[in-house]
């Protein structure tokens, strides 16, 4: 495990649904046409995988599909939790 590093400049950060302190961060590193998704806990890093940018549309259209199907699905079901 690594201890926190700043989020490079091209990012984001997506905070875990169970809540505490998890987060997936997700850090573009043109230089070495990488993607790198990173698993943390608090600020230390538990975990990372190293996406190469040519397997990122392959990524996305994976999320794109299951979102297309189960979006709609799975907001329904948190708004009938919420009433």
């Amino acid at each position: 495990m690594t201890a926190a590093r700043p989020l490079p400049v091209s990012g984001s950060i997506h905070l875990d649904a169970r809540g505490g302190d998890r987060a997936l961060r997700v850090s573009w590193h043109h230089e070495s046409g990488l993607v790198v998704l990173s698993l943390w806990h608090g600020n230390v890093c538990s975990g990372s995988f190293r996406l190469p940018v040519d397997e990122v549309p392959a990524l996305v259209e994976a999320l794109r599909t299951g979102l297309d199907q189960q979006y709609d699905v799975a907001l329904g079901r948190r708004l009938d939790s919420a009433g």
